[in-house]
C-alpha cells in the first residue's frame, strides 16, 4: 500500500509547472515537507518521487533494490507498462548484463576518441562563433548549442555535419514530443512515439549496413563486434543503444550549454570571476551543470516493499530520482539557490551516480570546457536578444529558441 500524500496539489506531470520554472519552489516544499512523495499524475502516472540528495543518491546506489528494466522516463513503452527496450538498451538494463553491454560499449569512448571529439567540436564552434560576431548575435539555441553534440555525433558514428544535424532534429522531435515546436499535437501520443521512434531507427539502418561491409573506429562498429556471453547483439539491441547514445548525446550538452550560458548573462558578476580568474573554468561549468540539470529525472521500479522516511513503497513502484531538486538541495550544497562559479566540493547528480553513472560524461565535459573556454579567452559577452522558449517536457529541462545579441 502506498501512503497517502498531503500535498495532493503538486503534479510533477505537470509540464507547466517546468515551462514556467515553478518547479524550483515545489520541489523546495517537497524536500522540506514530503520527501518521498507520492505523486498522483494528471496524466495517469502514479510514483513516488524523490526529492533530497541523500534518498536520490541512496537509489542510485541501491541498483539492487531499484530497477531500470522499465526504462529511465515515467510511462514505460509505447505499447505497454515496461519498456521495450528493457535488458537491450544499457540505461534500461540492470546487472549482471547491464555491466556487461557496458563493457563491451566502453571502448567508443576513450581518451582517443574524446581527443577527436574536441577537435571536432572546436571546429564547429569556432566556425558558429564567428558568424554570430559578424552578424552581431545568433538563436544561440539553434546555432551554436546544438554543434555540440553534431561535432561528437560526427566523430561518435562517422557521419558528416549534415547527417548529425538530422539526427538531432529527430531526437528533438521524440523528446520534444508534447512540444507543438516540433510535432503535430494533434496526433495519438502513443503512435506519435512509435513512430518517432521507427524514424531515429531508420535513420541508422543505411549506416549499419555500410559499417558491417566497412568497419570504422565509431560506436556502431563497436556494437557490431559486441559479444555478450559469446552472443552478438541482436540488431534490435543495436538500434536501441544508438537511439540511446544519440538521445543521451544530443539533448544534454547541447541544452546545458544554453541554461549555462543564461546563468552566466544573469549573473554578470559571476563571468566578471571567469574572466579574472579563468582557472575556475573547471568549477565554473560543474555549476553550469548542477544548475541546469538538464535531465530532470530518472525512473526506477523497486524490486521489494521498504520503508523510506515516513513513506511505505511497495514492490512494483515506480520511483522516480529528481536530480533537478537533489542539485538544489541546501543540506548538500549551501546556499543552493546561488549561482556560484567557484563552487566546491559540487557533487551535483546531473550525470547520475553509481553503476548508472552517464558513460557519455566526459564526451559532454570535454563539449561545455571548449564552448565556455573560448568565449572566455574571447572576451565574447551576450545580452538578451528576446524571451527564451523553454521545452515543454518534465523529463529534459531544455531551451529550444534563445535569441541573443553581441554586446
Amino acid at each position: 500500500m502506498t501512503t497517502p500524500s498531503t500535498s495532493a496539489h503538486i503534479d510533477l506531470t505537470d509540464i507547466d509547472l517546468f515551462v514556467e520554472g515553478r518547479h524550483h519552489e515545489a520541489f523546495s516544499r517537497l524536500r522540506a515537507e514530503e520527501p518521498v512523495y507520492w505523486n498522483k499524475g494528471g496524466d495517469g502516472n502514479n510514483f513516488w518521487a524523490l526529492t533530497r540528495y541523500e534518498d536520490v543518491l541512496w537509489a542510485y546506489r541501491e541498483h539492487s533494490l531499484f530497477s531500470s528494466a522499465r526504462g529511465a522516463i515515467l510511462g514505460g513503452s509505447f505499447r505497454s507498462e515496461d519498456d521495450s527496450a528493457g535488458g537491450k538498451m544499457l540505461v534500461a538494463s540492470d546487472l549482471p548484463r547491464h555491466r556487461l553491454l557496458k563493457q563491451q560499449i566502453h571502448p567508443a569512448f576513450s581518451t582517443h576518441i574524446v581527443a577527436r571529439v574536441r577537435d571536432q567540436v572546436r571546429a564547429l564552434v569556432d566556425r558558429a562563433i564567428e558568424r554570430a560576431l559578424a552578424e552581431g548575435g545568433c538563436d544561440f539555441a539553434s546555432e551554436i548549442a546544438t554543434e555540440l553534440p553534431a561535432g561528437a555525433l560526427m566523430v561518435l558514428l562517422g557521419v558528416g555535419h549534415k547527417q548529425a544535424h538530422e539526427l538531432i532534429g529527430l531526437t528533438r522531435r521524440m523528446v520534444g514530443f508534447r512540444d507543438e515546436t516540433f510535432v503535430d499535437l494533434g496526433s495519438d501520443q502513443r503512435l506519435r512515439l512509435v513512430w518517432l521512434q521507427a524514424e531515429i531507427f531508420e535513420f541508422f539502418v543505411d549506416i549499419l549496413e555500410e559499417r558491417r561491409r566497412s568497419p570504422q573506429e565509431d560506436f556502431i562498429s563497436v556494437l557490431l563486434g559486441a559479444k555478450i556471453n559469446g552472443r552478438p547483439l541482436t540488431e534490435e539491441e543495436i538500434f536501441y543503444n544508438c537511439m540511446n547514445l544519440a538521445v543521451g548525446g544530443n539533448e544534454t550538452s547541447s541544452y546545458t550549454a544554453c541554461s549555462g550560458l543564461q546563468a552566466l548573462i544573469e549573473h554578470p558578476d559571476e563571468y566578471d570571476r571567469l574572466l579574472v580568474e579563468p582557472a575556475l573554468i573547471g568549477t565554473g561549468i560543474e555549476e553550469m551543470i548542477r544548475w541546469s540539470s538538464t535531465n530532470a529525472y530518472v525512473q526506477r521500479v523497486a524490486q521489494a516493499s521498504m520503508v523510506r522516511g515516513s513513506a511505505q513503497i511497495s514492490k512494483g513502484d515506480s520511483v522516480t530520482l529528481w536530480n533537478v531538486s537533489a542539485n538544489r538541495d541546501d543540506a548538500q550544497f549551501p546556499d543552493a539557490d546561488i549561482f556560484d562559479v567557484a563552487r566546491t566540493p559540487n557533487r551535483h547528480l546531473s550525470y547520475g551516480a553509481g553503476i548508472h553513472r552517464c558513460i557519455g560524461a566526459p564526451v559532454a565535459q570535454i563539449e561545455l570546457s571548449y564552448l565556455f573556454g573560448t568565449l572566455l579567452s574571447r572576451g565574447i559577452r551576450f545580452r538578451s536578444g528576446g524571451a527564451p522558449r523553454k521545452l515543454r517536457s518534465n523529463f529534459i529541462l531544455g531551451t529550444t529558441h534563445m535569441p541573443l545579441e553581441v554586446q
